[in-house]
């Protein structure tokens, strides 16, 4: 089956087209995770990810902080962090506030990423969306903004159901 044939047997309900969606998220999200770390050698797409939080952040963010932004738990972004401070990209600090909080801090070698080896696949990015118009990037970013609404719901109904 190719990608037309799904596409047209996922197109006939609002229900077959929520499965595709959710469908589609998924292998989007492994698709784009294989390029980018087979593309990008120096961290993968989730160290990335990681980083590019922490180094968008006006204030120190908590493991559990980060975890909550990036989806995935304290333990998860504990072993991306010990990985990137391994690289040399972050160092690994222990909050003035509370002791069993860890901050993650960036180094310059960050920087020096971002300024010098991104800047050459931040162009490849393109390719992703210039099969869009302005006004369908627009849209399509209200979208997944909506999608996260969703999320929470799910997340929500999660909690209720352990209660």
């Amino acid at each position: 089956m190719n990608l037309d044939e799904l596409i047209k047997k996922y197109s006939s309900s609002t229900e077959s087209q929520r499965k595709a969606i959710f469908s589609t998220l998924f292998i989007a999200g492994n698709k784009l995770q294989t390029l980018f770390d087979n593309h990008i050698p120096k961290v993968s797409l989730k160290q990335f990810m990681l980083l590019s939080i922490v180094r968008q952040s006006k204030e120190q963010l908590t493991f559990t902080q980060l975890g909550n932004i990036l989806g995935c738990s304290r333990q998860n972004i504990k072993k991306l962090a010990d990985v990137l401070m391994k690289k040399g990209f972050v160092t690994i600090q222990q909050s003035p506030h509370d002791i069993r909080a860890m901050y993650i801090c960036p180094t310059e070698k960050v920087n020096d990423f971002y300024a010098n080896d991104f800047s050459e696949y931040q162009e490849k990015l393109k390719y992703l969306f210039e099969v869009y118009t302005d006004k369908e990037i627009e849209t399509l970013f209200i979208l997944l903004s909506k999608l996260y609404a969703g999320i929470e719901n799910l997340e929500k109904q999660a909690v209720n159901e352990k209660e």
